[in-house]
């Protein structure tokens, strides 16, 4: 029997790519899986829903809850912990994927953007987190896991997008911080962050600067995710892993199957020297 058969999985942003990828991969497992993003009807050009999500969790052998959730509304997030924690009995593993990006310079990242970037990445993971602690204190191996880079302080990660890499750091020094205080009740916290571009549809907010055979797929980073959650969270907290580095550790070698065409080169994501 799988260690998260069962468990509950409170996944921010999980109606399409990496999110839906770790959705699908823990409900393989057994596990609970409760869908929260904004999408509840279909986009004219980004594919998924909430509810086609958790149809697919369905299908894959875990039990799914859709709630749609604007992350920066924390009285919607409270409410959506509690209706989560209600249906299936507590709250486990709380996934902080949920993320905007725009990489732009100063001159041309209007407010509205800056504010949308540090109020989905930053204010949102804090807020979540907040939120789900109550419940995951009750669990037997709480994990928080954020979607996010180690904080690499040189100035080329800067430059050319300032406000999407103080909007990402953010998340990390939730890591950093609530790693520390949640210590002592047992609940992890780590980040996650992938060692290669990953191919999804946040492609389309690169324009050219990314081709698509030179990604690998989101199941790489689901993987991980997979292995994380099985770590005792009172040992294994503080963390910032790539997730081939994490893989690695856990005897993968074969990386070549989570590549989108093998013959290409692959690109290395940011923020990774």
């Amino acid at each position: 029997m799988s260690e998260l058969r069962g468990k509950t999985f409170f996944i921010t942003g999980s109606s399409r790519g990496i999110g839906e990828a770790i959705a699908l991969r823990v409900a393989r497992e057994g596990a609970n899986v409760v869908i929260a993003a904004k999408s509840d009807q279909p986009h004219p050009t980004l594919p998924g829903t909430i509810h086609t999500v958790a149809k697919a969790v369905e299908e894959a052998g875990g039990k799914a809850l859709a709630i749609q959730l604007d992350i920066r509304d924390e009285v919607s997030v409270a409410s959506a912990m509690a209706k989560a924690a209600e249906h299936f009995g507590g709250i486990d593993v709380l996934v902080n994927n949920a993320s905007a990006i725009s990489l732009t310079g100063t001159a041309d990242t209007p407010m509205k953007r800056f504010d949308l970037m540090m109020g989905v990445n930053t204010r949102g993971t804090y807020a979540c987190s907040q939120a789900a602690l109550p419940y995951l204190m009750k669990s037997e191996n709480p994990h928080i896991l954020m979607l996010s880079p180690p904080l690499n302080m040189k100035a080329k990660w800067f430059k050319n997008h300032t406000a999407y890499t103080m909007a990402k750091y953010g998340m990390s020094m939730c890591v950093l911080g609530m790693a520390a205080e949640f210590k002592s009740k047992g609940i992890a916290v780590n980040a996650l962050w992938p060692r290669t571009v990953i191919g999804t549809a946040a492609l389309a907010m690169l324009g050219d600067m990314v081709k698509l055979e030179n990604c690998r797929t989101p199941d790489i980073v689901a993987d991980a995710a997979c292995e994380l959650f099985k770590q005792n969270s009172k040992a294994c907290t503080g963390n910032f892993f790539s997730d081939e580095e994490l893989l690695r550790k856990q005897g993968v070698t074969d990386f070549e199957q989570y590549a989108i065409d093998s013959t290409k080169p692959l690109q290395a994501d940011l923020f990774l020297d």
